[in-house]
């Protein structure tokens, strides 16, 4: 009995140890804290997407193009064509904006599927410590979920001022029950404006952070049993990486579009 707790307790502590981020506090005892990890992951996958992009555009070529350069023209075809079914007025910032949140969130979600002891091994081996703290998966906190989400929730905002001007705040007095009834018009598109960055960002955190919780969980599993379920789930988990980065984008281009077309 009392080996099955200290095996339960070890399990715990093994999962918590993993679901802790690397913080630093602003000031002592101050309510604002930074995750380092997630700060430095994002912006590490996110500087690389736009050197990769710089060097696409550099080396590209009017005449026979390589498979490079083939790649990132493919990429950026199906995206436009994606936006152009979905986003009905001029495509130039919209399409590179999807293809950029298409990708970055690609990549953060990918880090899901490194081994789940890799960075601690390596900050334990540079930093002799055991307690270092350190969680890759940037998409897993939703802090950061959260942070693009209200990015575009800004941009929704801005896209309706641009299109509607003052015809925005007729809008929202009126819809959908007409101008009588304007304190329930201006309720529901409260409800309807807020509750977009909110399902944009959970969606994305709830899916990914379960994923990282089920790969911790069978690095407890013993090391000859480990790698047959985590390669299956490994496989499957893919498909939540691709799909969930998939929504977050054509959700952004919808509703980007919903922000400019006439009630």
């Amino acid at each position: 009995m009392a080996n099955t707790e200290a095996g339960a307790q070890v399990a715990t502590n093994y999962v918590q140890h993993h679901l802790h981020h690397w913080q630093i506090s602003l000031g002592e005892g101050a309510f604002w804290q930074l995750n380092i990890d997630s700060l430095l992951v994002s912006g590490l996958l996110g500087s690389l997407f736009v050197l990769v992009m710089l060097l696409a555009a550099r080396r590209a070529s009017s005449g026979v193009p390589g498979r490079f350069q083939n790649a990132v023209e493919a990429l950026w075809e199906w995206m436009d064509g994606l936006v152009a079914e979905n986003y009905h007025f001029n495509r130039n910032f919209v399409t590179p904006l999807a293809l950029t949140i298409f990708v970055w969130v690609v990549l953060m979600n990918c880090m899901d599927l490194l081994p789940v002891d890799l960075f601690g091994w390596v900050i334990s081996f540079f930093t002799n410590s055991h307690e270092a703290y350190f969680r890759v998966v940037p998409t897993a906190d939703p802090n950061v979920t959260f942070a693009m989400s209200i990015a575009i929730f800004f941009l929704v905002i801005f896209y309706n001022i641009r299109a509607k001007g003052f015809g925005l705040f007729k809008e929202i007095l009126s819809a959908p029950f007409g101008i009588w009834l304007f304190p329930l018009n201006i309720f529901f598109r409260l409800i309807d404006e807020v509750v977009k960055p909110i399902s944009l960002s959970l969606r994305l955190f709830g899916n990914i952070f379960a994923g990282e919780l089920i790969f911790i969980l069978i690095a407890l599993l013993p090391w000859w049993f480990q790698w047959s379920l985590g390669g299956i789930w490994a496989i499957f988990h893919i498909l939540i990486v691709l799909i969930q980065a998939f929504v977050f984008m054509m959700l952004t281009v919808v509703y980007l579009n919903m922000a400019q077309e006439a009630h």
